[in-house]
């Protein structure tokens, strides 16, 4: 049975259609997938991301532990920063893409996907070391409030609950705070501003009507996927999986080669690829006329296969059909889409697909 978050029951009552979504229990969407989406890009909407993992990773050597774990180099990350990075196994293939944030002298927060969930705590267990440990965080609720209002209102609200909002304002984006076991950080996953909150699951359905009663929109994983895909950012299981190289993925800039004394999982096969090339790569596409691309659809260009879409959707920004492919070489121009067998003209267009 798929578990519920804190928030299960608050779902319902707002009419949410709910899923199963890697072993949890989920809205898809609350009536309208599109009326939600513009929300986020016009004022602020509201995600429960209560499944997602959070891992504390503390010690001496907590710092030079993620800096052999992860492809981004840690190292640079001043106190309440915070840095997106995929973990990738020896062979380069990415076993998860996170957000790391460092909290203080030995203390970071990463934030990791529900679906690798237990993957993940493998391969923390497998490389662990004497003097670095991570702890699993649970009775946490996580809570993503985007868009151009959203950093205003979240604060209002956080401020009713005497945590400073002004404080919350203040916040640089990729950048976090925390306040007992409230934590606040201006990340997110739409392409707006924003922020992700975590607080104790004890208070997460009074803090959702807070934002509920100020006009903030609850949000399903319907519009996510598609204000995500808008702002180009990956989905792991689709663009990114332990097959391929980040730099396969569209997310080679998360490699940092700069250190020649850093020696991290993959890296070897990272270097040779900035060398020689993956063997695959990155591209946006639209097509021409009318229908909708989606994961696993076959690209062609005169007439030789040339790779498949690894996310598609109709984005209801640009009232057109979008999607990434993974390809053998890059291209521009026209090629062609196998849709249900049959042929449909395609063009390819810059990714992230939204300007801002």
């Amino acid at each position: 049975m798929s578990q519920h978050t804190p928030l299960y029951e608050a779902h319902l009552a707002a009419g949410g259609k709910m899923v199963d979504f890697a072993g949890y229990s989920l809205p898809v969407h609350y009536g309208s997938l599109v009326n939600e989406h513009h929300a986020v890009r016009r004022k602020a909407g509201v995600f429960d991301v209560s499944h997602m993992t959070i891992v504390d990773v503390t010690g001496t050597g907590a710092g030079k532990w993620l800096r052999t774990l992860l492809t981004n180099d840690i190292k640079k990350l001043s106190e309440g920063r915070a840095l997106y990075s995929c973990m990738c196994n020896e062979q380069g293939g990415v076993i998860d893409d996170l957000i790391v944030y460092s909290m203080g002298e030995g203390e970071y927060r990463v934030i990791v996907n529900a679906a690798t969930r237990q993957k993940d705590i493998a391969w923390f267990e497998k490389n662990q070391v004497k003097d670095a440990t991570f702890d699993v965080k649970e009775n946490l609720a996580l809570l993503a409030i985007q868009g151009p209002e959203a950093v205003a209102i979240a604060s209002d609200a956080l401020d009713a609950k005497g945590i400073s909002g002004d404080e919350i304002g203040l916040l640089k984006r990729f950048s976090a705070w925390q306040m007992g076991q409230w934590f606040i950080a201006r990340t997110g996953y739409t392409g707006e501003d924003g922020l992700e909150i975590a607080m104790p699951a004890s208070a997460a359905e009074a803090f959702w009507h807070q934002l509920l009663d100020k006009g903030v929109v609850p949000v399903g994983l319907g519009a996510r996927d598609t204000l995500r895909l808008e702002a180009g950012m990956s989905l792991y299981g689709n663009d990114l999986d332990e097959g391929h190289t980040p730099a396969e993925s569209g997310v080679g800039w998360t490699v940092d080669l700069s250190d020649t004394d850093r020696d991290f999982v993959g890296r070897a096969v990272m270097e040779e690829q900035k060398l020689s090339g993956g063997r695959y790569s990155q591209i946006g596409l639209t097509l021409e006329g009318r229908g909708v691309l989606r994961q696993g659809q076959i690209i062609e260009r005169n007439g030789v296969a040339m790779g498949s879409i690894t996310s598609g959707t109709f984005s209801p920004t640009l009232e057109k059909t979008i999607a990434v492919a993974r390809v053998t070489e890059i291209f521009d121009g026209a090629c062609e889409v196998i849709i249900r067998e049959k042929k449909y003209a395609a063009r390819v267009i810059p990714v992230p697909f939204l300007s801002k």
